[in-house]
């Protein structure tokens, strides 16, 4: 069984990153990925539908080690995707990927301080084996094997194709067809813009709407800065700008909702024709990152809808019929083709299951630690990015705390780091792990993740300003995270084994 100081799971975004990290910071360390799919780019590689692209600008959602030199900030995904194996690339990683390695266990043992983490290999459908010290959880939160659809009445009856946007078919021929697409976020958003020159009509029928920013592709800025400055700089000051910007739009939606949702509504306005009904097709009942906002690259989907190439349908589905989707208001949408782009279904760590000494971990009943660990969980580390902000904001911020706490793990001559619900913590409240949000695709599933509480270190803040004071800046022994388990007694152990029923002592754990 080979044995890595770290496993990374996930060769996505925050797994390419993490390793780019460790190398960097920790060059004395060895590391495996393992990655379930054949290929670099997670998200970026999974997804195929038309039009597939960021609604973060790259600027911050690419790294902070490597500028984003391209002259759209909100960028397609076959450059997303190239961006990254760019990245594993000049890093040397890829020769360190496990390729069609599913991880489905991780069992942690205290007396050896190790995790083994089994994975099933999809191209020999064999299981494998591999031991670490520390566990980096790099695989994101959507379950990449099932989409969320909700149950439509007839729609085995449906003559056409229907599609769900994350399993999108190389091969389907949309040209001169009818297609209605099912959905009100940023998929939908992305897909009826990119096929309305090409489909003999296309309907975005929603049950009810979403906040819309239109933004330029080009951050003239950027590119001003570009080109005048040296890379590096010029990427650096781009990515504060935006992170600023980012951080001044969230907090005014929480202390002025009412003013950002005029603000919102008044430039859609401005975007559409006088006669459009903008209160019915783009007014949500709720305050603007309530749930995430759809950002449009240079109005394109304004651009569709004005031209009479796309139409937006406000109303509730009553049922399938063999030829098109029939409303409650008895109307009937025509279709050839129907993209449910109904949402994705998200998983704890990707699925796998884990263990701490024989015992189940249960994920529900656990405190999460600055967003990334778990309490009673050693040597483990998981990322999950920002609703508010760009996903690799979080992820390049964890990979840092990972490498510092390895580092100082070292300098102590311990193998072990759990963060232990202190004693004035133990009738903490508990919070749902993301909190004030209220999108779908996060309430379906938060009842199976870790929680959070209303203190530091237990809050999962979504604010990168306050994280990087309390993941970068803040001690890491801070009475929480307990070191210990040490080489050294590792050692005695092994010399003086206890006699039989001798109870052991317990490391810090």
């Amino acid at each position: 069984m080979e044995h890595f100081d770290v496993v990374i799971v996930g060769a996505g975004l925050s797994g390419i990153g993490a390793a780019f990290h460790l190398q960097e910071r920790c060059p004395g360390k060895s590391y495996a990925i393992l990655e379930g799919r054949d290929a670099i780019g997670g998200t970026w590689d999974l997804f195929r539908y038309p039009g597939i692209r960021s609604d973060s600008d790259m600027h911050t959602l690419g790294y902070s080690f490597k500028p984003w030199l391209e002259a759209k900030a909100i960028a397609d995904g076959p450059s997303i995707r190239k961006y990254v194996n760019e990245t594993a690339d000049e890093n040397e990683i890829r020769d360190n990927i496990r390729f069609n390695h599913l991880v489905q266990d991780a069992a942690w043992s205290t007396e050896h301080a190790t995790w083994t983490v089994t994975s099933f290999n999809k191209a020999t459908n064999e299981t494998v084996q591999y031991r670490c010290n520390f566990l980096y959880m790099c695989s994101g939160y959507y379950n990449y094997d099932e989409a969320y659809t909700p149950e439509f009445e007839g729609i085995e009856d449906f003559s056409g194709t229907v599609v769900h946007p994350q399993f999108w078919p190389e091969d389907l021929d949309y040209s001169g067809k009818k297609v209605v697409v099912i959905g009100s976020g940023a998929t939908a958003m992305t897909i009826v813009p990119a096929m309305a020159d090409k489909v003999e009509s296309i309907t975005m029928l929603q049950r009810s709407p979403t906040y819309v920013v239109s933004r330029p592709a080009e951050d003239k800025m950027a590119n001003t800065f570009r080109k005048y400055l040296p890379e590096k700089l010029a990427y650096g000051l781009t990515r504060f700008k935006n992170v600023e910007l980012g951080r001044i739009m969230y907090n005014r939606t929480r202390t002025q909702p009412a003013k950002v949702k005029k603000i919102i509504l008044d430039m859609v306005r401005k975007e559409l024709k006088p006669d459009y009904d903008v209160d019915k097709h783009f007014t949500p009942s709720y305050n603007p990152w309530d749930q995430r906002l759809c950002l449009v690259p240079d109005s394109d989907l304004f651009k569709a809808i004005n031209s009479g190439k796309a139409i937006v349908v406000t109303e509730k589905i009553d049922s399938i019929t063999s030829h098109g989707i029939k409303l409650e208001s008895g109307e009937v949408l025509p279709a050839d083709i129907i993209v449910t782009a109904t949402g994705l279904n998200m998983k704890v760590l990707g699925g796998a299951t884990l263990s701490v000494d024989g015992k189940p971990v249960d994920f529900p009943s656990k405190f999460s630690y600055k967003g990334m660990m778990y309490s009673d969980v050693p040597n483990l580390v998981q990322t999950f990015g920002y609703i508010n902000a760009s996903w690799t904001l979080r992820a390049d911020i964890n990979s840092e705390f990972v490498c510092r706490l390895l580092n100082r793990m070292d300098e102590l001559g311990v193998r072990q780091a759990t963060p232990i619900i202190r004693q004035e913590d133990h009738n903490m409240p508990a919070k749902p792990w993301v909190d004030d949000f209220s999108a779908g695709y996060m309430q379906r599933m938060l009842h199976l993740f870790p929680k959070q509480s209303d203190r530091d270190p237990w809050r999962n803040t979504q604010n990168y300003a306050l994280d990087k004071k309390l993941i970068r800046k803040a001690p890491l022994e801070d009475g929480t995270l307990i070191f210990g388990n040490s080489q050294q007694e590792a050692s005695l152990k092994k010399k003086h084994p206890p006699a039989p029923g001798e109870a052991q002592d317990r490391t810090a754990a």
